[in-house]
């Protein structure tokens, strides 16, 4: 079960951002030092990528929320959020978006947990304001410029999407099996774009609007991230997808680059890792958790 908060963004933008879970039981009796303080600096806000949802993160959230505060956000333009002129889709509102939904839902210090676009919000955030982070985990997002070619080839994909859908199933197998980006079949990925479609009166279309998609990504393809990853000061872990869109050549060197950086992959995992494998996910971040948890009880 998640529970709706409306937090205001840059701008006056209106997100939604979502609380999974109620907060833990504790027993002074039972629990140690430090054991009952989940709700004062063990808070932790999921950022997903471009073109997702908060509620991607439900079942990283569902199990984080056992031991933490866990709040994902629907970001501007996506989800149940506001989807603003095409002006407010800059790296600065998306930062200033998480900065305020931070504040505003008392998180801070907190850990943030990025996929791809979200990754590169939490560690620019972090660079810009360490006081309200305390954890950071980068999900397959590269620090290198794609440039110009990149965004082309987003902009004739999403021409190439046959829509509207005719049905739910045409989503999964479209993005599962038939979108020329599918190397093979890929059950997860359909399911992902499924979770990112309504019902119009002509059949399913995306949530989002791509041409606000493209603007939000033009914001960062033609420029490199590495400068804001050495302002970064607090514990960073830098996972990817073996068969991800980070290689491992650049997450090692992103490891290097972070004062405080730590590496994790997982296996038979591509870019949706945390869908691809979520037990393996699991198991590559909790160790972290626990010891940034550890560092604030001291």
């Amino acid at each position: 079960m998640a529970r709706r908060i409306d937090v205001t963004g840059a701008g006056g933008v209106r997100l939604a951002a979502w609380e999974f879970g109620d907060p833990p039981k504790t027993d002074p009796a039972k629990d140690g030092p430090g054991e009952g303080e989940r709700e004062r600096g063990a808070g932790v806000l999921l950022l997903h990528g471009l073109m997702g949802r908060a509620s991607h993160w439900a079942s990283t959230a569902r199990w984080l929320s056992e031991r933490y505060r866990a709040v994902a956000l629907d970001q501007r333009g996506h989800g149940q959020s506001d989807k603003p002129p095409r002006t407010a889709y800059t790296r600065e509102a998306y930062v200033e978006d998480a900065e305020a939904a931070l504040e505003q839902l008392g998180l801070g210090p907190a850990v943030l947990i990025g996929h791809a676009m979200g990754a590169l919000t939490g560690w620019q955030l972090a660079a810009k304001r360490p006081d309200l982070v305390s954890g950071l985990i980068i999900c397959d997002m590269r620090a290198s410029a794609l440039g110009a070619a990149s965004q082309r080839e987003w902009e004739n994909w999403f021409k190439a999407w046959p829509t509207p859908f005719a049905a739910l199933a045409d989503v999964r197998k479209w993005f599962g099996e038939d979108d020329p980006w599918v190397e093979r079949p890929n059950p997860t990925r359909g399911e992902f774009y499924v979770e990112v479609m309504h019902e119009s009166s002509d059949g399913w279309r995306p949530v989002f609007d791509p041409e606000q998609m493209l603007e939000s990504r033009e914001t960062w393809v033609y420029d490199a991230h590495w400068e804001e990853l050495t302002q970064v000061q607090c514990p960073t872990l830098v996972v990817r997808g073996l068969d991800g869109q980070l290689g491992r050549a650049e997450a090692q060197e992103m490891v290097r680059v972070l004062p405080r950086g730590e590496y994790a992959e997982v296996a038979e995992a591509g870019h949706l890792v945390h869908h691809d494998q979520p037990e393996a996910w699991r198991g590559a971040i909790e160790p972290f958790l626990d010891g940034v948890l550890a560092d604030l009880r001291t």
